[in-house]
C-alpha cells in the first residue's frame, strides 16, 4: 500500500468511525439521561481539564469534539498500523473490528480514563451502561475502523 492509500484509511477511518461514535454517544445520552450533545462533548474535554471542562460552554465542548476526532483517528492508526503484520485482520474485518472495538473499549475505559483528568463517578456504571458503552464501541468504532483500512488496502 503507498503512503497516499494509508493516508486515506487513516483519515476516513478517524472521521467515520469518530461521527459515528460520538453520533451513537450523543443519542444514547439523550435517551438515558436526558443529556444535550454539548455535555456530552465537555465530558470527552474533562479527561484533559477535569471537572473546569462543564464550565467553559462551546469553547470546552469544541475542545471535546477535536479530542474525540483526535482519538479515533490514533485508534484507525493503531489498527492501520497492526493490520501490516496481522494480515489475518484484513481477511476478516467484521470478526477482527468487532474484537478490536472490545479492545479499544478496555485500554480507553481501563488504562486511559483512570489516568485522566476526568471527575470520579459519583457511583460505578451500571452494567447496561458498560454494556450500552461496549457496543457502541464495538459497532461505532471497531468495525467501521476494519472495514475502512481494509477498504484502502485493496490492491488495485
Amino acid at each position: 500500500m503507498n503512503k497516499s492509500s494509508a493516508s486515506k484509511a487513516i483519515f476516513w477511518g478517524g472521521l467515520i468511525a469518530g461521527a459515528l461514535d460520538l453520533a451513537g454517544a450523543c443519542v444514547v445520552s439523550w435517551l438515558r439521561a436526558g443529556l444535550r450533545p454539548a455535555r456530552i462533548m465537555q465530558s470527552i474535554s474533562s479527561g484533559l481539564m477535569g471537572s473546569a471542562a462543564y464550565s467553559g460552554g462551546a469553547k470546552t465542548a469544541a475542545l471535546g469534539v477535536v479530542l474525540h476526532f483526535s482519538i479515533a483517528t490514533t485508534w484507525t492508526a493503531v489498527f492501520y498500523v497492526a493490520s501490516r503484520k496481522l494480515r489475518f485482520l484484513l481477511e476478516q474485518p467484521v470478526l477482527w473490528g468487532l474484537v478490536y472495538g472490545v479492545f479499544v473499549y478496555a485500554f480507553m475505559n481501563f488504562v486511559v480514563l483512570p489516568l485522566s483528568a476526568l471527575p470520579p463517578a459519583r457511583t460505578p456504571p451500571a452494567l447496561l451502561g458498560r454494556l450500552i458503552q461496549l457496543l457502541l464501541i464495538m459497532f461505532c468504532i471497531g468495525l467501521p475502523i476494519a472495514i475502512i483500512v481494509r477498504h484502502f488496502s485493496k490492491q488495485p
